[in-house]
């Protein structure tokens, strides 16, 4: 810790210290240790948090708007290994996160390697890189075989037990972290409503917004728990489509009340309990916004999620490389539409050719142009640095258990779902 740092907290701690004074010395007795206790947990909380946010503005004195940029963006890599370009662009480029897809891994082994160097790449820069996967259970499943694969959220959901759902969190976190990825793109708070849905079905806890509300959260903190960032998604809901975002756009005709008194619930309710990241969906809400889809809607994401669901933490995109998006924009007018839009981190999880750079010059020419402020830039990297801060991305964990523990466990929750 800087001595910068130590300073401000040192101030901090005088004025809180002089904040707790006894008026006079007029206690009330039973009062008394219930206030201490009330007391010392505000002022670690306001130290704790106060100590972040000056770590974070301290990392950002000595970025560039290309760092800054840089860090906004969540890339995918093509191959099994790093190659040189991917190694650039983590090493030299500082790119925000990293995303595995399933034709990145083969193995054990492999798998393990590769994401050793891609952690390596960043070594030499401050700032830690989210390294994710989508990691939901059921036929959503990135983690070599060597260890065993979680039952659906929609076996899961069928148990209706928020502790067995905690449990499942932890344990999708202990996997990922088997192989140092830091973040999981779950749990899944689509409400699974419409039978003819390609896309969610059992990835879903169910039907009803209380049950998605409570397995989905449950599971949140259970991954939240080892120390793995859980992404929530898809916001505002993909369960009422008939159309798959990875290949065309889907349309939800519902209005704003509508949606708050379903799709939304689990989100709001996911938001109230401290989610820190949510994706948004490739979904048209005409009622919304008649032009853009949520991804690229400053209705939905500064207008419902930002200002009504009060949600401050990070919004990334789905991949923007998806049918949904791709077919009908460039990728550096759809990336430019979603920060404008709201959105903190923009998703390229199947790059093609020089595309990263392409996107990260397109955005620099529009702040400079004014069109998109260099303040909204600012404020999404505070809220990106702040989260690796919370989650102590550079700091390895020695906590984990070895593949027989961790398939033991898998292997009881397995038999719970029988």
């Amino acid at each position: 810790m800087t001595r910068y740092i130590q300073c401000l907290i040192a101030i901090l701690m005088l004025i809180l210290t002089g904040c707790m004074g006894d008026e006079g010395g007029e206690y009330v007795a039973k009062d008394a240790a219930a206030s201490e206790r009330e007391n010392k947990e505000l002022n670690q909380e306001s130290i704790a948090k106060f100590t972040m946010d000056a770590e974070v503005r301290k990392a950002m004195e000595d970025m560039t708007i290309d760092d800054m940029i840089a860090q906004m963006m969540y890339v995918g890599l093509n191959g099994t290994s790093l190659s040189q370009k991917g190694k650039e662009m983590i090493a030299s480029q500082h790119v925000g996160g990293i995303i595995l897809l399933g034709r990145n891994v083969t193995g054990h082994k492999q798998l393990d390697a590769y994401v050793s160097s891609i952690k390596q790449a960043n070594h030499g820069y401050d700032v830690p890189l989210f390294v994710g996967v989508d990691e939901e259970g059921g036929r959503v499943s990135r983690i070599p075989s060597a260890l065993r694969n979680i039952p659906s959220s929609k076996q899961i959901g069928d148990q209706n037990n928020p502790d067995l759902s905690y449990q499942v969190g932890e344990l999708l976190a202990k996997k990922v972290k088997q192989y140092g990825f830091n973040m999981d793109f779950a749990p899944v708070l689509d409400i699974n409503n419409n039978p003819n849905n390609p896309v969610i079905g059992d990835r879903s806890f169910g039907a009803e917004p209380s049950k998605v509300s409570e397995l989905g959260i449950a599971t949140m903190k259970g991954i939240a728990s080892e120390g793995v960032v859980p992404v929530v998604k898809h916001f505002p809901g993909h369960g009422d489509t008939s159309v798959d975002s990875h290949i065309n756009l889907p349309k939800i005709n519902k209005t704003l009340n509508e949606l708050d008194d379903f799709e939304l619930v689990p989100f709001k309710n996911a938001v109230d309990e401290g989610a820190d990241m949510v994706m948004v969906a490739h979904i048209l809400f005409p009622e919304l916004d008649q032009t853009y889809p949520a991804t690229l809607s400053k209705s939905v994401i500064t207008g419902v999620l930002r200002e009504k669901l009060q949600f401050d933490g990070v919004v990334i995109t789905d991949d923007m490389t998806m049918g949904a998006i791709s077919n009908e924009y460039g990728m550096e007018q759809a990336a430019v539409l979603s920060i404008k839009a709201g959105s903190d981190m923009v998703m390229i999880a199947n790059p093609q050719g020089d595309q990263y750079e392409s996107v990260q010059q397109t955005i620099k020419q529009t702040v400079e142009k004014g069109e998109i402020s260099k303040e909204s830039i600012e404020k999404s990297v505070r809220r990106i640095l702040a989260l690796k801060q919370k989650y102590n991305l550079d700091e390895k964990s020695d906590s984990s258990p070895s593949q027989e523990e961790l398939n033991n466990q898998i292997e009881d929750v397995i038999g719970k779902v029988k």
